[in-house]
């Protein structure tokens, strides 16, 4: 009987044994996972904390956009020279992607002029620009948040008058993780590259 005892106990131990043993290979796995897929590096916008505003009115941070690919560029609804050129531009990228990459792109138009461009405005733009929809999405925030969003995509603007401003014309792609992948300077150049490097970030999501 006592061997019986010993016996039943050797094997209850090895089940105890083996749940641990389980427990402790595939919790170290699923928190590395975790880990690889949150992290964001240092090079990365998302580590802006600054909140913006869209057309609709609703309130986000950069790191809400994490996981498409997106293509931006600064503008302001009140221009009449390089601005009208730079949404054909933007318009002109967005019809040549294949439609297996549309869906995970943005295309976002950043103001330079929060003050005039209220949510409103913005959202009057879109509609006359027929880009209210997706994949099409315009931001505004403060003077200061604007200033520090340009410098990181060095893209230089001034004031030369009421609601009129000189500016870089500088069309940013960024991985789905937030980095700067490439950049497009000028107006009415050839998108071809531009395309590419939108299509290869797309290619190692």
């Amino acid at each position: 009987m006592k061997k019986y005892i010993v016996v039943f106990s050797l094997m209850c131990l090895g089940l105890v044994s083996c749940k641990n043993e389980t427990k402790e290979t595939v919790k170290p796995e699923t928190t590395a996972s975790k880990k690889v897929s949150d992290a964001i590096s240092d090079m990365s916008i998302y580590n802006l904390p600054s909140t913006w505003t869209n057309q609709d009115g609703a309130d986000i941070h950069l790191k809400d956009l994490k996981g498409d690919v997106l293509v931006m560029v600064m503008i302001y609804t009140t221009c009449k020279a390089a601005c009208p050129r730079l949404v054909a531009d933007m318009r002109n990228i967005e019809t040549r992607l294949p439609e297996d990459t549309k869906d995970k792109v943005k295309m976002i138009f950043v103001s330079i002029d929060p003050e005039t461009d209220t949510p409103e405005r913005l959202k009057a733009f879109a509609k006359e620009n027929f880009m209210d929809e997706d994949p099409w999405m315009f931001l505004r925030s403060s003077v200061e948040n604007t200033r520090e969003f340009a410098a990181v995509l060095a893209v230089k603007y001034k004031e030369i008058s009421p609601m009129d401003f000189s500016h870089s014309n500088i069309i940013s792609v960024f991985n789905e993780a937030g980095e700067l992948v490439f950049q497009q300077e000028g107006l009415g150049v050839n998108s071809d590259e531009t395309i590419e490097n939108i299509e290869k970030a797309v290619s190692e999501m």
